[in-house]
């Protein structure tokens, strides 16, 4: 498969991702390393190891968990994952380091420490999505992962508060939340994402988990494409802030009732903003 096709088909720019700063390791509980179950095992894994790098869970100069672990994650043969990582890495996404530290990164916004591939200028000039050219492109997508979103998320919000959750899962939406405030764009949308992603991995419900980054990943790229709205913001901070308190508190209604009205205004916004 030629390269930029290979980007391509999986939603991503060509010439290598869009990412901010680099963020905490990636872990293997996400639910990007689900296992591969049906279709054409090499191009779910390149699915999967794309979505990771989309969302941020593996952010630019990130390593990739080992390739045993992940292949067991993955429950794919290392062959199937060695060339699912083959063609990322020919696609301009991933690059591999030989010695004591090396591993596969995703490359940087600066073409990565070989500098292969020098994206730096191309992504930094790259202009911003039309917000209302994308959703005519998602068409009835874009409502219905809106109205799946409003019944998932709060679902996954009040099931994590239900639960007696461990010390790491209690610090993981914590150091979310925090990171979810910072104010440049593309490192806000990963931070976003992932504190979504955490709180969904705290309802300990793997499958659920495997449906909000689903419908993330979906919304992904016009919530991206939207006018920063300082106000907004300032919304969207508290609704988190109150959403993560209530699951640290044990509180299912009100960590449920958060959520609703976080992904009640998100959906709200859209619509003002694209008619």
């Amino acid at each position: 498969m030629p390269t930029d096709a290979v980007a391509a088909d999986l939603g991503l720019p060509a010439g290598g991702p869009v990412a901010g700063d680099p963020q905490p390791p990636a872990d293997l509980g996400v639910p990007m390393w689900r296992p591969v179950r049906g279709g054409n095992a090499f191009e779910i894994t390149v699915a999967r190891l794309a979505q990771a790098i989309r969302l941020g869970l593996v952010a630019e100069g990130e390593r990739l968990p080992a390739e045993r672990d992940l292949a067991d994650k993955l429950q794919v043969s290392r062959m199937t994952l060695r060339e699912a990582i083959r063609a990322l890495r020919e696609a301009g996404y991933l690059e591999s380091r030989r010695g004591r530290t090396g591993g596969t990164f995703v490359v940087s916004r600066s073409g990565g420490r070989s500098g292969r591939r020098a994206a730096g200028p191309a992504v930094a000039t790259r202009p911003r999505p039309v917000a209302a050219e994308v959703a005519r492109q998602m068409g009835a997508s874009l409502p219905d992962a809106l109205d799946f979103r409003r019944v998932l998320e709060p679902g996954a919000a009040a099931l994590a508060a239900g639960r007696r959750l461990p010390d790491a899962d209690r610090e993981r939406l914590r150091s979310c939340l925090v990171a979810s405030r910072d104010r440049a764009p593309a490192v806000r949308r990963v931070a976003d994402s992932r504190l979504h992603l955490a709180i969904a991995g705290a309802s300990g419900s793997p499958s659920l988990a495997a449906a909000v980054a689903d419908v993330q990943l979906t919304l992904d790229r016009l919530l991206a494409a939207i006018p920063v709205i300082p106000r907004n913001l300032d919304h969207s901070d508290r609704q988190h802030t109150r959403v993560v308190e209530a699951i640290l508190a044990g509180d299912p209604a009100a960590a449920r009732a958060g959520m609703e009205e976080h992904c009640d205004a998100t959906a709200e916004l859209l619509r003002g903003l694209l008619g």
